[in-house]
């Protein structure tokens, strides 16, 4: 009996004995285990957060709708983050968006990523950065041979065909973003399309006393590109506006040189001058000196404030302008006879000689600097 007990406790010693042995296996697992994660969590993010080896400035895009972990593999791809990691380089970058939370806050774009940009680094820029702009300006006045040709022109961040010439004035003069790769017919639609929903807007909201001589959204737009050429100064497309409706309401005719000019360059080229004698008697359908109304179509492209000055003119009775001086930035001088205007046209002239004659003696006074041996920097 004793010997039996004995045994018993020897097997329970020994039964002890291997279930120690497995949970002290098994911790020692657990420690070499967590010893290995944080190893790993160590390594890596001594990785994400280490400088890049690129030394240069580099630009990267992201591509509209990209996964982190494909943007990590083009970044990898293109030698922006390191490459043969123990620990590939894609996968630290997507571990390091989610444990900081940004798997979703990727912006697409164009980003210039600086020298030495670590993981870390790379992520924000990303993510909270903003990307480089790349756009197309219509600038308002412009025809649209001149968009045409500056759509054309783009280098390589847009893609397609040269476009063909739009018709005149159905261009909205704003600033059109876009992303590289984008084609270039569809900047350009996009333009159209602002414009038509800018006109019908307008149109809809238009002053009624317009109705009388300005018919439609596409005369509209006709006034608006002369009112556009005729004057750079915001404050006062709303008079300009005015003289021409009320000049067309007493049936008298625009006379106006930008559509003049256009006749002659059909939108081709900028003459920075006024008519000549002889264009002012040539019988083209743009030429308001020669004929009654409005010409037969937009001679640029307007912006909204011109559109706009159409639809509401200001609450003058004039009819005549003239330029105050020979700065376009100094606007005009309105007057509501004939008589009144023929004093602001004697303004001008005034004006104008003075500022040849500064000019004149100011060409005569640098040239006397030079002779001293000065060096003369050009007027601005």
């Amino acid at each position: 009996m004793a010997n039996e007990r004995s045994d018993k406790r020897a097997r329970k010693r020994r039964r002890g004995g291997g279930l120690l042995s497995v949970i002290n296996a098994l911790l020692t697992l657990v420690v070499i285990g967590i010893l290995v994660a944080v190893g790993i969590f160590l390594y890596g993010a001594s990785q994400f957060y280490a400088p890049g080896a690129v030394k240069t400035e580099a630009s990267f895009t992201v591509e509209k709708g990209s996964s982190v972990m494909t943007t990590a593999r083009r970044l990898e791809e293109q030698g922006l983050i390191p490459q043969g990691q123990l620990l590939p380089s894609e996968w630290l970058f997507w571990g390091g968006a989610r444990a900081l939370k940004k798997e979703g806050d990727l912006k697409a774009g164009v980003y210039a990523l600086k020298p030495n940009s670590s993981m870390a680094d790379i992520l924000t820029e990303l993510t909270e950065g903003k990307p480089l702009d790349f756009f197309v300006n219509v600038i308002p006045g412009d025809t649209s041979f001149q968009v045409a040709e500056r759509l054309n022109a783009v280098g390589p961040n847009l893609t397609g065909e040269p476009v063909p010439v739009p018709p005149e004035g159905t261009l909205l003069a704003v600033r059109y973003d876009f992303f590289p790769g984008d084609t270039r017919i569809s900047v350009l639609e996009k333009m159209q399309a602002e414009m038509k929903k800018t006109v019908d807007e307008i149109w809809a909201g238009r002053d009624p006393a317009i109705d009388s001589v300005i018919k439609s959204p596409a005369e509209l737009v006709t006034m608006a590109s002369i009112v556009e050429k005729e004057t750079g100064v915001a404050s006062e497309r709303p008079q300009v506006a005015a003289v021409f409706i009320n000049r067309l309401k007493k049936s008298m005719r625009l006379q106006t040189d930008p559509t003049v000019l256009y006749g002659v360059t059909e939108g081709k080229a900028v003459l920075s001058r006024g008519p000549t004698s002889s264009e002012l008697k040539a019988k083209t359908a743009y030429n308001t000196y020669q004929i009654d109304g409005l010409p037969p179509g937009p001679i640029a492209n307007p912006g909204e404030d011109a559109l706009r000055a159409v639809a509401h003119p200001a609450a003058i009775k004039d009819l005549y302008f003239v330029a105050k001086s020979a700065n376009p930035a100094d606007g005009h001088l309105f007057a509501e006879t004939y008589a009144q205007h023929r004093k602001n046209v004697s303004l001008y002239r005034k004006a104008a000689a003075e500022a040849d004659s500064e000019a004149a003696k100011e060409a005569l006074e640098a040239e006397q600097a030079e002779d001293a041996g000065e060096t003369v920097e050009p007027a601005t």
